[in-house]
């Protein structure tokens, strides 16, 4: 069994920074990816700086080729399970893979993302990425000045109403299963002119490909051309479950926002050893801000490794 320095589990923005610090550092690395990163669906990436507009697939291309070329692996395949065979930190991890294949590695970065769970309205989980879009700092520019929908299912919709408001003048809440407005809300709404749609959403209409409106119970249809939700994100990581750590419950305000692993700003786990950025650690971390998370976990991988091989050189010069 082939035994790397580091195992970075996601080959996403996250994931093949941290690879990069490292494998600069003339660090053995191995990036493990299954292809399905979380903006998929999306045509391009956004806010990040000299390749906004670029498409997901390009970016992590490039990305892959940069780690390789600094004398990196990277491999296709699902992590299944990661334990750690022995009680010795030294020893490190075994991560086995889902066609049967395992590696060793010192130090395990983390960057496997999140599952976005979309509302159960038939018709929108076929247009997320596109017209259906959850945050307007990813997709907002490309909706501008059109028809815009925000469906409540959550704390976050009259956020993402006023949001959206920045970007058109014509923006419609739709309450749906979400919560009812305070007297404030309802005045700021009526302040900045969304209007509001009580009721439950039954589909979204599309016409040729397109997004058209929105139908409610009843068969009334409201027009529009692209429609805001609230998804909540699950953080991928049941196969750290031997290890004990594993994703919880994160809120901001009274909206609930999915599940995520806690760690200290480097990216740092309650298991020694093991490490996380991006989406499985900051639900709300977009692709630039995850590709920094990934550098400084890498950076700060990389002074652990060190510390360590010096703790053992001392120790030999001294047996």
């Amino acid at each position: 069994m082939k035994k790397y320095d580091v195992i970075v589990v996601g080959g996403s923005a996250a994931g093949l920074n941290g690879a990069l610090a490292l494998v600069r550092s003339r660090r053995s690395v191995l990036v493990i990816d299954n292809g399905t990163p979380r903006n998929a669906p999306a045509e391009h990436v956004h806010n990040y700086l000299s390749r906004d507009g670029v498409p997901p697939s390009e970016l992590y291309a490039i990305g892959r080729a940069e780690v390789t070329g600094y004398g990196g692996e990277v491999t296709t395949g699902t992590v299944t399970t990661v334990t750690r065979p022995t009680s010795t930190p030294e020893d490190g991890f075994v991560v086995e893979l889902g066609d049967g294949r395992s590696f060793g590695a010192r130090r395990l970065l983390v960057a496997t993302g999140g599952t976005d769970v979309l509302p159960d309205v038939p018709g929108l989980a076929e247009r997320f990425g596109r017209d259906v879009l959850h945050c307007p700092y990813c997709h907002g520019w490309e909706v501008r000045d059109q028809a815009i929908g925000v469906l409540a299912t959550g704390g976050m919709a009259i956020h993402q109403a006023m949001l959206f408001r920045q970007l058109s003048d014509d923006v419609t809440l739709f309450l749906h299963t979400g919560p009812t407005p305070s007297d404030e809300q309802w005045e700021e709404l009526a302040a900045r002119g969304i209007s509001v749609v009580e009721g439950r959403v039954d589909a979204v209409e599309v016409t040729n490909d397109k997004l058209t409106g929105v139908r409610l119970e009843g068969g009334k249809v409201i027009p529009r051309q692209a429609l805001a939700v609230q998804s909540v994100v699950r953080a991928r990581v049941d196969f750290l479950a031997e290890l004990g750590l594993k994703a919880v419950d994160q809120e901001f305000g009274d909206a609930y926002l999915g599940t995520a692993v806690q760690a200290d700003p480097s990216g740092a786990t309650e298991v020694p050893g093991v490490w996380v950025a991006g989406n499985v650690a900051d639900l709300r971390s977009q692709v630039i801000t995850s590709a920094a998370a990934g550098l400084t976990a890498g950076a700060t991988i990389n002074a652990d490794l060190i510390a360590e091989d010096t703790r053992l050189v001392v120790a030999a010069r001294s047996s």
